[in-house]
């Protein structure tokens, strides 16, 4: 045993670093042979989510900047912005939504298949923004049940890739699924902005 190695630790290669001896097959990681499969479907779901894009104004420049090269969408399994909502699981409001909009958004959100994410990014989607009048719902979250707010005017592509990881750990908790049984409504997780 080595001099870095704690007491009832066994030593060995990296794997067994930190794992007790007395743990037997408690103290492994999970893996493809002893995970759950509610946990590989997590996993799955995670690592697959194919947004449908809602831009309407200014945050949709920002949207569309995180998809390319630089920020690199791919590396979370996003590569592709569904045109259509019958093959997408995220959708994406970025900018206002106006009051002749809201029965076109809620009409894409109630065609793409189950389970289902929305991000809000930006001030206008979240709140109304500084549009406070007749023209404009004052918040995204009265015609679909959003997940993820991403704040900022306009939000960066960093927030929104930060909205995303979010997302992506509250999927693997399954938080998501389990507030929206019992309420009905997304999680409803604001973003610190940055």
């Amino acid at each position: 045993m080595s001099a870095s190695t704690p007491p009832g630790v066994q030593g060995g290669g990296p794997r067994s670093q930190g794992v007790p001896k007395e743990a037997g097959l408690a103290g492994l990681d999970h893996n493809f042979l002893t995970g759950t499969l509610e946990d590989v479907v997590k996993w799955a779901r995670r690592n697959s989510v194919w947004p449908a894009t809602f831009g309407l104004a200014c945050c949709a420049i920002e949207m569309m900047a995180t998809g390319a090269a630089h920020y690199d969408l791919s590396r979370f399994g996003m590569e592709v912005f569904r045109a259509s909502p019958r093959q997408a699981d995220l959708m994406i409001v970025a900018g206002r939504v106006s009051q002749k909009m809201a029965p076109v958004l809620r009409q894409v959100y109630d065609q793409m298949m189950e389970p289902k994410w929305v991000i809000s990014m930006g001030v206008c989607a979240s709140s109304g923004g500084m549009f406070n009048n007749y023209a404009i719902v004052q918040g995204v979250d009265q015609i679909v049940p959003v997940d993820v707010y991403a704040p900022g005017c306009p939000p960066g592509p960093m927030t929104l890739i930060h909205a995303i990881v979010t997302l992506h750990d509250k999927i693997r908790t399954g938080e998501i699924t389990q507030r929206r049984e019992g309420t009905g409504a997304g999680a409803g997780i604001v973003l610190e902005h940055s």
